[in-house]
């Protein structure tokens, strides 16, 4: 009879932890729940960021359409001219140079040993625009 009343009790002591088990899991899953739902609000914003970021600025983009537009590689000077700069002056042509030169690194356009840029397929660069944070350090 002892035997018996050990094995009730502890089965009674089992059936109380279990029912606390349960309480703690249903806690556990509600707040992993709300974890999931504060972790996608929080993704939100960096997924915009870098849909913004993966997109050239504007003078960038024109840059990418006149060089695209070409029968084939362009010197600097023919997309200053497509731009409207003043091509006279080679100091005039430096800023676009380097924004040309930064497609270039980031793989939107090639730059040629002759100094010449022609535009990338989007096959070579994987079939879709590479994603870059577009602003410099000096904001530029």
């Amino acid at each position: 009879m002892l035997e018996l009343e050990r094995i009730t009790a502890r089965r009674n002591e089992l059936d109380t932890l279990a029912e606390e088990l349960a309480k703690q899991l249903t806690e556990v899953q509600a707040e992993r729940e709300e974890l999931v739902i504060a972790e996608r609000v929080l993704h939100r914003p960096a997924e915009q960021h870098r849909a913004v970021a993966a997109a050239p600025p504007a003078d960038y983009r024109k840059i990418l359409a006149i060089v695209r537009a070409a029968d084939g590689p362009v010197q600097v000077r023919a997309v200053g001219e497509e731009l409207g700069l003043e091509v006279t002056a080679r100091g005039k042509l430096q800023p676009l140079r380097a924004k040309m030169t930064k497609l270039a690194d980031r793989g939107r356009l090639h730059k040629r040993p002759d100094g010449r840029y022609a535009a990338r397929s989007r096959a070579k660069r994987g079939g879709r625009p590479t994603r870059h944070n577009w602003r410099s350090p000096d904001g530029s």
